[in-house]
């Protein structure tokens, strides 16, 4: 029934994504139009991108909550009620998202939302989700200086993804020249300035820190690449950190074939790149290269054996793989499960004051726990790329880590916490003693 977008990756740009969009509305063709009203069902939205640039990475996560919801489903569902998941395409239209998420909220009244990967359309719906006292789930790895009362925080906050990554390559691969690519929104922009200031603190000059940004979709890489050759041939070790998201990824990972980038060379970091966008590509001129995630799929658990078995045979593809935002949604998934049964209601202001201190098994063989700042305890995770599109573990992290909603690297955010338990503050400053008035 399922197929895999990642399949179409090495076809030409245009084709790729006219088939992403045809997978990704045929998979989610059940949930499109007025939802099949019934009251012996609670109505989950799945709001995920399954055309448009961003299809390649979304639509997995459809599909992973649809799968959640039957495997909920076979243990009886929630509350005595059967989960019914509606489905919608924002198509990588971040004013789409919002227009969408109100559908959801309003028209389909669904209990809860699981949804957007990029930072623009997650904040194209914060406005929606707060004025309709609605709760997102959001899976992705992303920039912090957030934390709202609706926006469940399932993905990394950069002290648990960005900043390790930095700190391995420092201490491990000696680099000194750093080369900060990524795409042209809110995301890698934040994450960048983070970086950049936390470089500096740590003794890197600003000549020896490149800053990129390409569009969306982005598809001629040889300039920056060649860029990216000449700023390594200084005579100091040089890496790339890229937040570089969706399917621009695949020709600047080909362009760095092309132009034999090698990771003993010049390796490069990715925060958005995992088995899914490599699953369609000759991984061979990569081998070496890194990604910093907080899940590998080829970690070795009992919990993770049985989730990629039981992924594997729901979508009736033996070769079908898992990632990092797939498991964040088998976490948050798993803790609003936990919520709902345990105010016994769906009622929003319930599940949010139940939600913070909630516990979910993750997939590497910890628990994960739900944070006062609406952030979660995460381990973390370095890997290469091998030649069959898995990971290689170089890395790991002793604990798990709490996410930060805000960064101690920014002057401006220094002094902030998100507490919506004891302060019921997303942005509460320390040294004042005030909350600010919003958790963004």
């Amino acid at each position: 029934m399922l197929t895999r977008l990642t399949q179409e990756l090495t076809a030409p740009f245009s084709r790729r994504r006219w088939l992403a969009a045809a997978a990704g509305l045929a998979l989610g063709a059940a949930g499109f139009g007025p939802a099949m009203a019934a009251d012996d069902t609670i109505k989950v939205g799945v709001l995920h991108s399954l055309s448009g640039t961003m299809a390649i990475s979304e639509t997995t996560l459809k599909d992973t909550i649809l799968f959640l919801i039957d495997e909920q489903n076979k243990k009886g569902g929630v509350l005595g009620k059967k989960l019914e998941a509606v489905v919608v395409d924002p198509a990588s239209n971040w004013p789409l998202f919002a227009e969408k998420a109100r559908e959801l909220i309003t028209k389909d009244k669904v209990a809860v939302v699981f949804g957007c990967w990029t930072s623009v359309s997650r904040k194209s719906v914060l406005p929606v989700f707060k004025e309709l006292n609605s709760i997102l789930f959001y899976p992705v790895q992303y920039e912090g200086e957030e934390s709202e009362r609706n926006v469940f925080y399932t993905g990394a906050a950069p002290n648990q993804q960005a900043i390790p990554a930095v700190d391995y390559l420092m201490k491990e691969e000696k680099v000194k020249r750093w080369v900060l690519a990524g795409t042209d929104y809110v995301y890698p922009r934040t994450t960048n300035k983070i970086l950049e200031a936390y470089l500096k603190s740590k003794g890197v000059a600003q000549d020896d820190i490149m800053i990129n940004y390409t569009p969306f979709g982005h598809s001629d890489w040889q300039t920056i690449v060649a860029d990216i050759k000449k700023f390594g041939s200084a005579g100091k070790k040089t890496a790339v950190v890229s937040t570089i998201n969706g399917d621009a990824n695949v020709p600047f990972y080909k362009e760095l074939g092309n132009q034999g980038v090698k990771a003993k060379d010049i390796p490069v970091v990715a925060f958005s790149v995992g088995e899914e966008e490599l699953a369609g590509i000759d991984t061979k001129p990569l081998v070496g290269h890194l990604a910093a995630w907080n899940y590998f799929q080829s970690i070795k658990t009992p919990a993770n054996e049985k989730f990629i078995k039981d992924w594997q045979a729901y979508t009736k593809n033996p070769k079908r793989v898992t990632n990092d935002p797939m498991e964040a949604h088998v976490i948050g998934f798993n803790m609003w499960v936990k919520a709902v049964e345990k105010v016994k209601s769906t009622d929003p202001d319930k599940v949010i004051d139940a939600l913070p201190g909630t516990e979910a098994p993750n997939l590497t063989g910890g628990v994960s726990k739900m944070l006062p700042n609406h952030h979660i305890t995460k381990p973390v995770f370095i890997g290469e790329i091998k030649g069959d599109g898995q990971f290689s573990v170089v890395y790991k992290t002793k604990d798990l880590v709490p996410g930060d909603a805000w960064s101690k690297e920014l002057d401006g955010s220094k002094d902030l916490i998100g507490d919506w338990v004891g302060k019921k503050c997303g942005n509460f400053n320390t040294k004042t003693n005030k909350c600010l008035g919003s958790g963004t």
